[in-house]
């Protein structure tokens, strides 16, 4: 991805009520999937910015960011990305603990991809997101605003760490876990908030057993490789 001069563009994505996806809204405007597709839908641009996602989700822009940063971790894709991904992640995650408005640096802000790469990864994902939309409501109102908030944040930021560390299928209950709170938050609903600290517990364990089996592992490995040093010093004896 490259840097690109992002102009200003009165409308992004055609979300106004009268644009392509003004038809499906709930009460706090335009959902994540209408968003998206607006986006990826409109021709007039080649590559899209992280700061058109920021113009695009207004408000809402904690839960679609940290949406958008973490699904990438749930498909394939190249070995690093979750290191790369994983820095937005941090950003965002200690801005919302601290009760900051949300905000990237311009190196980061400016950042794009190839509207047809984002098109790619939405319709992959467009199915999931759909599904979990249509169960979400708002509910639990006091686990979506602060103080639990910012507990929230502190959460994803330990799960963001988590995700830039080279730990093998370390990643992507993580994520799963970030991106249950981002629905949460987005769609104000508190029973989203708790699958999702539900999802950090079974995301600490598993990580745990990872890096312990990990570590065994490695101790196991430097006793033989040690074992087979010694006996071949004794063989030159």
């Amino acid at each position: 991805m490259r840097s690109d001069v992002i102009e200003h563009i009165p409308d992004p994505a055609g979300l106004s009520p009268s644009g392509p996806t003004g038809g499906v809204k709930n009460a706090r405007g335009p959902r994540l999937s209408a968003i998206l597709t607006g986006l990826v839908c409109d021709a007039s641009r080649e590559r899209i910015a992280i700061s058109d996602l920021f113009v695009a989700t207004g408000e809402r822009a904690f839960g679609a960011l940290l949406f958008l940063f973490a699904l990438p971790n749930l498909l394939p894709m190249p070995p690093g990305t979750s290191s790369i991904l994983g820095v937005p992640l941090i950003f965002l995650a200690a801005q919302m603990s601290f009760g900051f408005k949300p905000w990237l640096p311009s190196i980061i802000a400016r950042r794009s991809l190839r509207r047809s790469d984002l098109s790619a990864v939405v319709e992959r994902s467009a199915p999931w997101i759909a599904r979990a939309e249509r169960i979400l409501a708002p509910r639990l109102g006091f686990l979506v605003h602060p103080p639990a908030e910012r507990v929230v944040g502190l959460l994803c930021l330990a799960l963001a760490i988590i995700l830039i560390l080279p730990i093998p299928l370390g990643n992507f209950l993580p994520a799963l876990a970030i991106c249950i709170f981002a629905f949460g938050i987005l769609e104000r609903d508190g029973l989203w908030i708790i699958a999702g600290t539900a999802m950090v517990a079974i995301s600490v364990g598993v990580v745990w057993g990872i890096v312990v089996a990990l570590v065994e592992y490695g101790l196991v490995l430097a006793r033989d490789l040690w074992g087979w040093i010694g006996a071949f010093a004794d063989s030159l004896r």
